[in-house]
């Protein structure tokens, strides 16, 4: 049983190593523990993002995850009230290469270490995270366990076989665990300095979102966009979509893996399509369409996180730099002949949009909100008012 320790790790004042990253092939990584004491397990991923990570930490679509930061400084602008995706954040730990410093920014309320705590979020300090970056990078992303302990003291055999006994993301439905319980209506719209976030009271159009794990940047895109939203469970049917009468619908994103949350929304998406109404999914809401059109997905051996992917639109040759967050793919070869295949990663050649002939449906793989990212891809939220305006698609 291998163990080896990041030779970056430094202990804690006292000489401690306040907290570890075990990995299920036996790999520890020994470093300082913050925020919550405590264990957590989950699929240990990277993002490479260099800003927004409180936008990252409290997105619905990590569920079940552990997030390393590949860049270095992470916590030094603090935490606030309005740079969140979720209320309740569902990441099961953090792991970061410097230690949080004290906030620097006018918009901060608390410090990180602080707002990780009031979570329940467990996270660690001081390895070498470029190392754990390689290892996942050339072996896939590998399920494991992070510890916080303040004592030092640790049962890393214990951790091991807690690592190598949770089952991993594939077959696991966590929309489930982040979708909303009851019906609400959303009208907050962009937000701007001095000023927060502004109200849509002014709707053209009304969208029926479906929320697999829906972040809020998302529903204010399409509330800026000119949409009154109404937010319904995923495990909605059409007839729970349809009594809204809605003039779009929208397929949100979403954690976990697309064919487990598939078995109970595939068959209200497919209702939903032969409606004939405009529909746009984005993230996991892509990958259920597709399946919906009868197409496959797969896991993917490290995933798209991180605000700096390239993705081309094949009809026009434009490249957007993008920001994603998805461990799934749709296999581009599963899809049938009237799903005309719109986008491409130019990192993998993964499929990343499809448009359906004939019908005014459409989706992306990546999160156009950018909420952390690009703006490039705003756009895709005027398409889908165009399409409810009764534009065909460009």
């Amino acid at each position: 049983m291998a163990q080896t320790t990041s030779p970056e790790a430094r202990p804690a004042g006292d000489g401690l190593y306040t907290g570890v990253l075990v990995l299920n092939d036996g790999t520890v990584f020994k470093g300082r523990g913050i925020g919550a004491v405590g264990d957590s397990v989950g699929e240990v991923c990277f993002n490479t993002s260099m800003t927004g990570y409180q936008e990252i930490l409290t997105d619905p679509s990590y569920a079940g995850q552990i997030i390393t930061f590949t860049f270095p400084h992470v916590g030094n602008v603090g935490a606030n009230t309005e740079d969140i995706e979720t209320v309740t954040p569902v990441a099961r730990g953090l792991i970061l290469r410097a230690d949080i410093t004290d906030p620097s920014n006018w918009r901060a309320t608390r410090h990180l270490d602080d707002w990780l705590k009031s979570y329940g979020m467990v996270g660690l300090t001081g390895i070498d995270t470029r190392r754990l970056t390689r290892r996942i990078r050339d072996l896939g992303a590998p399920n494991g366990v992070i510890a916080h302990a303040p004592d030092g003291k640790f049962d890393i055999d214990a951790l091991i076989a807690k690592a190598k006994g949770w089952a991993g993301l594939e077959g696991m439905d966590l929309a489930r665990e982040v979708s909303c319980r009851q019906t609400y209506s959303w009208n907050e719209a962009g937000w701007t300095m001095g000023q927060g976030y502004a109200t849509q009271d002014k709707p053209q159009f009304h969208v029926v979102a479906m929320d697999f794990g829906a972040k809020r940047n998302i529903l204010r895109c399409l509330a800026a966009a000119g949409c009154k939203v109404t937010v319904v469970p995923g495990d909605a049917t059409v007839e729970d979509v349809m009594r809204h009468k809605p003039d779009g619908i929208f397929l949100s994103n979403g954690p976990g893996d697309p064919a487990a949350t598939g078995e109970y929304a595939v068959p209200t998406i497919k209702g939903l399509i032969d409606t004939g109404l405009p529909m746009f999914g984005i993230c996991l809401g892509h990958q259920m369409l597709s399946l919906a059109l009868g197409a496959k997905t797969k896991k993917m051996p490290l995933g798209h996180r991180g605000a700096n992917h390239p993705v081309k639109d094949l009809a026009t040759g434009r490249v957007e730099i993008t920001s994603q967050n998805h461990g799934f793919v749709v296999m581009e070869e599963t899809l049938p002949a009237d799903a005309e295949v719109t986008h491409q990663s130019l990192f993998d050649g993964t499929n990343e949009g499809i448009r359906l002939k004939g019908k005014p449906v459409f989706s992306v793989q990546y999160h156009p909100e950018a909420s952390p990212g690009p703006q490039d891809s705003h756009y895709l939220f005027d398409r889908f008012v165009d399409l409810m305006a009764g534009k065909p698609l460009p």
